[in-house]
């Protein structure tokens, strides 16, 4: 029997999980595989596999490979995630002083 242990996750929950781009909202589908650093044994990217066309119907295209760094939360169900060079950083609210 494994020991579980509060913050951590195995790869088939990883697999689960549904991967949103905070960027543009889009859903990027789901974890198909990581990378990581035989060294240190810390994951240094998610592995999404893209389809090609309308619902996929021309196949797959590259797999998108997440850098973990890019990573902002992993919920029960959804990993969010901020993919996209051009992707702005989240500003703080401001709040207005009366």
């Amino acid at each position: 029997m494994r020991e579980s242990c509060e913050n951590s996750v195995t790869l088939s929950e990883l697999r689960c999980r549904e991967i949103i781009n905070l960027c543009d909202g889009a859903r990027m589908g789901y974890v198909s595989d990581i990378q990581f650093n035989p060294d240190s044994g810390q994951i240094t990217a998610l592995i999404v596999p893209e389809t090609a066309g309308v619902l996929g119907l021309l196949g797959r295209g590259d797999d998108a490979v997440i850098p973990w760094e890019s990573v902002e939360k992993i919920g029960e169900d959804i990993i969010f995630v901020r993919y996209a060079s051009s992707c702005p950083t989240p500003r703080t609210k401001k709040w207005f002083s009366s």
